[in-house]
């Protein structure tokens, strides 16, 4: 074992006491338990959280295409299909054709989209109300810095060439 790093017990691994040294695994971890949290509080609107933040992404974008969406929302295509699925089947988007090119598919968000969002938001704010309360305002703020920089583009490119975003490269 390295010099100065303690082997982790059962008890902490099965606990999940212990703090990972993968940052893939920690955030992922952590992605888990907030969204199960934010699930539970949307659950009377029927909307999991990753639908609710779709439909918000479609209202901001207007009638995105599907690779604009996916791009915004950092999934690949097959991801946000099967994401979009449920909200199409249950009428809150639609998928159009792109008046230029009837290939491309847009993504529109319906009047009992718009009304089934509405809905959800207090529900929403209530889930950020709770989180700010357990976390600290400072905290959060803090924490959605650091998490929009890893969503950003320049750190993909960054992780790429293995250094970071501000370094020129």
């Amino acid at each position: 074992m390295a010099k100065g790093v303690r082997a982790r017990t059962d008890v902490e691994v099965a606990s999940g006491t212990h703090r990972s040294r993968c940052s893939n695994a920690a955030l992922r971890k952590a992605t888990r338990n907030i969204g199960q949290l934010y699930d539970e509080v949307l659950a009377p609107c029927g909307l999991r959280t990753t639908q609710h933040s779709l439909l918000v992404t479609v209202r901001a974008l207007g009638t995105p295409t599907m690779g604009q969406l996916a791009e915004t929302m950092v999934m690949d295509l097959s991801g946000l299909g099967h994401t979009l699925k449920p909200l199409a089947r249950d009428g809150y988007l639609r998928l159009v054709p792109d008046a230029a090119d009837r290939r491309v598919r847009r993504v529109a968000l319906t009047d009992l989209g718009a009304a089934k969002l509405e809905q959800s938001i207090p529900l929403w704010q209530d889930a950020q109300t709770r989180f700010e309360a357990a976390f600290g305002r400072e905290r959060t703020d803090a924490l959605r810095d650091v998490l929009a920089a890893l969503a950003r583009p320049g750190f993909r490119a960054a992780f790429a060439r293995g250094a970071r975003p501000d370094e020129a490269g």
